[in-house]
């Protein structure tokens, strides 16, 4: 049998001491306090229920004290007399205080929230993209972090900038790496923590988590050859993915390859947009090109309903006529009927493990070792594939 590799068109002032100790330090009365009555990290907890609220400038003008030492109240970083604390929590109390984020990023260095640079591949977000998201947020909400998401994408990007350069976020996760990506470059060597979803060319200088795409569609061939499938394509993502050099896709498609080769099989490579009408499209494109095409390797779940719809509207069953395998999400594997038999692209385990990178570098050497997690889940038998019959 001959190997064909038919690619088809497709269907991110010096501080002021506290006053508690002597008159010369600003903020107490000295015949109110005295160095004995301080509590040392004394913190004052805030009530922000007020209906009128004050910054710390009114806070301060209003219990006879110095900005600094109301700082220092709030924060516990220096210790001032307990009187003191009290006239401060009492202006608290009766007005209302809550310091925003920018405050607290400059009193303790660290804005508690990382970003999430997740540029989309089309004018809206999938149900998939969507779902390594809720991952992120749920695991970084677990560590008491926010999450700040960015749509940036390539090249000169000043949303991008506005992220890193004035330092909204303590770190970042990139997200719909390419193989060449300017993003990462431009992070590079500026110190400023991050982590990949996914890997570049050149892998070994940064931490990431990635799916082995090359390995899993690889096996993938391997499994519809063990079936009996002889003829078989790729349904890959957008075109316009793989051209900018989307990892994912490209990996994919190398493993696909080298496995039909392999094998001594005949593959087609066909390039799909991320929505159900999409599915459907290539469905034909497919049967146009090779109408004894038994075996789908899929590696864009939102389209896996329209591809099963289509099937359905060739008038060819699953796995009666043809058999789908693929890396998707469990929850989309489990939707459609019969049940996808692949590899479970495990988003809640990728957000988890990417926020748990990213905190480490935070709280680590900027210079400690990169870390990396490659994960190759076991394949997941279903319904959706069973031997090659001969169509006519």
């Amino acid at each position: 049998m001959s190997n064909r590799f038919d690619e088809v068109a497709e269907s991110s002032r010096t501080p002021e001491r506290d006053g508690g100790a002597t008159p010369a330090t600003g903020g107490d009365n000295p015949a109110t306090s005295s160095p004995e009555s301080a509590t040392k990290g004394s913190r004052i907890p805030v009530n922000s229920g007020s209906p009128t609220p004050v910054n710390i400038g009114e806070i301060a003008r209003l219990a006879g004290v110095s900005r600094s030492t109301v700082s220092y109240a709030l924060s516990g970083k220096r210790p001032i007399s307990e009187r003191t604390r009290l006239r401060i929590q009492k202006v608290i109390d009766e007005h209302g205080f809550q310091p925003n984020a920018s405050a607290r990023a400059l009193a303790h260095g660290r804005t508690q929230t990382i970003g999430v640079v997740f540029p989309p591949a089309g004018r809206r977000y999938t149900d998939m993209q969507l779902d390594f998201l809720s991952a992120v947020i749920d695991a970084a909400a677990v560590q008491d972090h926010d999450v700040l998401l960015s749509r940036s994408g390539e090249g000169s990007d000043e949303a991008f900038d506005r992220l890193v350069g004035q330092r909204r976020v303590d770190g970042a996760i990139l997200m719909e790496i390419r193989v060449q990506d300017s993003r990462v470059d431009r992070l590079l060597g500026t110190g400023f923590p991050f982590v990949t979803m996914g890997r570049t060319a050149d892998p070994d200088a940064l931490s990431w988590v990635d799916m082995d795409w090359t390995e899993l569609t690889a096996r993938c061939v391997r499994h519809l050859a063990e079936l009996g499938h002889r003829r078989l394509a790729l349904v890959n993502r957008p075109r316009k993915l793989f051209a900018v050099g989307y990892e994912a896709a490209h990996r994919g498609v190398d493993g696909f390859r080298a496995a039909v080769g392999e094998l001594g099989l005949t593959g087609e490579i066909h390039h799909c947009e991320d929505d159900a009408s999409s599915g459907e499209a290539v469905v034909r494109e497919i049967l146009d090109h090779d109408p004894q095409t038994t075996g789908l390797v899929v590696l864009n779940e939102a389209a896996l309903v329209g591809l099963y719809r289509g099937l359905d509207r060739a008038g060819l069953s699953v796995p009666g006529d043809v058999s789908v395998t693929g890396v998707v999400g469990a929850r989309w594997a489990e939707t459609v009927t019969p049940m996808m038999t692949g590899f479970d692209n495990s988003s809640d385990v990728m957000g988890r493990l990417a926020v748990d990178l990213l905190l480490e570098r935070l709280a680590g050497s900027s210079t400690a070792r990169p870390r990396q997690h490659l994960l190759t889940p076991e394949l997941t038998v279903r319904a959706s594939t069973g031997p090659a019959q001969t169509r006519s």
